[in-house]
């Protein structure tokens, strides 16, 4: 607000001064032209000019009726004369000469205009209103104090260990001597690394909210430009504003933009970043002293930054910014909700169960995307159909109902998802089929959602198995119910080569080829280090990888397309409440695979408002196991 009305009064001015300028110039342009000499005579000799004023050789007369007239004199000696003789009243007066500034204003003042309206505009786009044209070599770091940064530990949750971990921090800036006088010293730089979305620039803010203490906060890609050095001479500039407000702290987000290993590049090229990347060294443990200034970076690539960064003396300590655990979704849950007005039947804990592998950001966007749902019914609260629609949007997509499906797709479909959540249900360790839909979601014709138990951090060599055979259910139904394959298990097909691959040639989970990892390297070669980590297999080994990659999936394919033959009648049945309601849960499911009919949809939820055509949701969503 502070920047628009300065420079609404700076246009005002410029206004101002400009419509100045053009009237003096049209007052000029619109005055009456001086009367030729002899004309002038002319008209005394007549007796039409009754007055005369002379200031130097200017007349200024005035005619008879009234009028005034002006001319120059030659230099006549004889004019005074003339002028009595004729009875006209002579004035004298010195004449006026413009004072020198006068004749600088207005010689100069048009270029001084244009100048400064230049540097104006430069300012405004170059240096953003802090130098102007000469502010390429200045920081761009934000600074948030004590009355800006609102944010508190009471803020950031789904992450104890990481707070824990710098929580130390903040009790170093609040009493620094306290660690000093036991000959500590508190870490220069954090590195807090963690999956995008799960909360480091949230977390980094909170400690300087603690604290109370300046936060400056910068992205990586900031410190490069176009010009050589401006990296460096940002980099330079940030520090000296840093040590101006110590204690305080230093936030610069995605550092891998300037931290990248040295030495990576391939065909040379500008090496702008490499410089921004020495003094930023230099900067965190160079001969000057940094006492009270704590560098906290975030980066969701540790594994590609330069290990002169990381040494002791730099970034000390690593920080790791999880991706929540089912309590820490839960309390994730409960900060985000309370900006919406909630109904009594939301459960948190249950809405956490259900979205096993999402980020703080996903949590935040689903209580959002809940929000927006109960105002486009029109109600009052938000309640746990809307935070049910909300999830089954974000895993599976929006739904297009408007979409006309073929009578013959739309039968496929029901035998392919019905197919998957049947192995799916037959299978040990494989997750409880949730739901199972033929609607059309995102780029999906239907959807079968398995909904975990429990948080998973690492899967064992049946269950990776029995992953391949719950994908191949799809198209193995498609032959036997539909006689024909579709595209639909493209996807399905890609997944399970994919596991296969990795267990034979990562997982080291193949009884030929043994625990041993083959293939090269996929990283990108332009990170430097994968350069020289390529893997070298022989010809024959990679016949051997096919070939056990061949036999896994071959054999999967096998047990489940044997699965499908002798269940064929829940297939059927399935394919059948699929065709009628679109939708099944869980407990049709169960009432399918128990030789029961099932039961009927749960009705939907009372709403205010009839609901838009195509934007009905289903009840419940979770981590999608197959998709057509």
């Amino acid at each position: 607000m502070n920047n628009m009305l300065k420079n609404l009064v700076i246009w005002l001015v410029i206004g101002l001064v400009l419509m100045t300028v053009f009237n003096q110039f049209n007052n000029r342009q619109t005055a009456q032209a001086p009367m030729e000499y002899s004309q002038f005579l002319e008209e005394v000799k007549s007796g039409r000019i009754s007055k005369v004023t002379i200031e130097g050789r200017q007349l200024k007369a005035q005619t008879v009726d009234g009028k005034r007239v002006t001319s120059y004199s030659p230099g006549d000696i004889w004019l005074v004369s003339d002028l009595l003789k004729y009875g006209v009243k002579v004035e004298a007066k010195p004449e006026e000469e413009p004072s020198l500034l006068m004749n600088i204003f207005v010689s100069w003042f048009p270029m001084l205009l244009l100048i400064g309206v230049w540097i104006f505009f430069m300012r405004q786009m170059q240096g953003g209103g802090r130098g102007g044209a000469f502010s390429f070599g200045k920081s761009r770091a934000r600074m948030l104090d004590e009355s800006t940064n609102t944010v508190t530990f009471g803020d950031v949750a789904g992450c104890e260990e990481a707070k824990e971990e710098v929580a130390e921090l903040v009790d170093f800036l609040r009493d620094p001597s306290k660690f000093q006088k036991l000959g500590g010293r508190i870490p220069r730089g954090v590195l807090m690394v963690g999956s995008p979305g799960t909360g480091k620039t949230l977390l980094a803010r909170a400690i300087a909210g603690e604290a109370k203490v300046p936060f400056f906060s910068i992205s990586g890609s900031d410190f490069v430009e176009m010009f050589v050095g401006v990296g460096a001479a940002r980099v330079r500039d940030m520090f000296e504003q840093a040590k101006k407000h110590a204690p305080c702290i230093v936030f610069i987000d995605e550092i891998d933009a300037v931290g990248r290993q040295r030495g990576a590049g391939l065909g040379g090229g500008n090496d702008e970043r490499e410089q921004t990347l020495n003094q930023l060294l230099v900067e965190m443990d160079g001969f000057e002293a940094t006492m009270g200034v704590i560098v906290i970076a975030a980066t969701n690539r540790p594994d590609v930054l330069d290990p002169a960064l990381l040494r002791p003396g730099r970034f000390d300590r690593q920080v790791v910014v999880p991706l929540p655990d089912i309590r820490g979704r839960e309390e994730i849950l409960k900060v985000h909700m309370r900006k919406v007005p909630l109904a009594p039947d939301v459960k948190p804990d249950i809405i956490a169960r259900g979205t096993p592998g999402f980020s703080g950001a996903d949590l935040a966007n689903l209580v959002n995307e809940a929000a927006l749902f109960a105002a486009r019914f029109n109600k009052r609260l938000v309640d746990m159909d809307d935070f049910e629609r909300a999830k089954d949007k974000i895993i599976m997509g929006a739904e297009r109902r408007s979409m006309v499906m073929p009578e013959e797709e739309r039968r496929n479909t029901a035998y392919h998802e019905s197919g998957h959540a049947v192995v799916a249900k037959l299978l040990p360790k494989t997750d409880p089929v949730h739901k199972v839909t033929i609607i059309p979601r995102g780029r999906a014709l239907g959807v079968t959602m398995q909904l975990p138990t429990e948080d998973r951090y690492s899967q064992d060599r049946d269950r990776l198995l029995n992953m391949i055979a719950v994908l191949f259910g799809g198209r193995i139904s498609e032959e036997l119910f539909m006689k024909q394959m579709t595209t639909g298990a493209a996807n399905d097909f890609e997944r399970a080569t994919e596991i296969a691959r990795r267990m034979v040639t990562q997982w080291g989970m193949s009884d030929e080829l043994g625990t041993m990892v083959y293939g090269e390297n996929e990283g990108e070669i332009f990170l430097g280090r994968s350069i020289q980590t390529h893997k070298n297999v022989s010809e024959s080994t990679m016949q051997k990888v096919d070939s056990e990659i061949r036999h896994i999936i071959d054999t999967q394919y096998r047990m489940a397309r044997k699965l499908l033959e002798d269940n064929r009648d829940k297939v059927e049945a399935m394919t059948k409440a699929l065709l009628e309601w679109e939708t099944i849960d869980a407990d049709q499911i169960n009432d399918i695979m128990a030789g029961k009919p099932p039961r009927p949809p749960k009705p939907p939820a009372s709403q205010t408002t009839k609901p838009p055509a195509g934007d009905a949701g289903t009840e419940g969503a979770t981590a999608p196991a197959a998709s057509a």
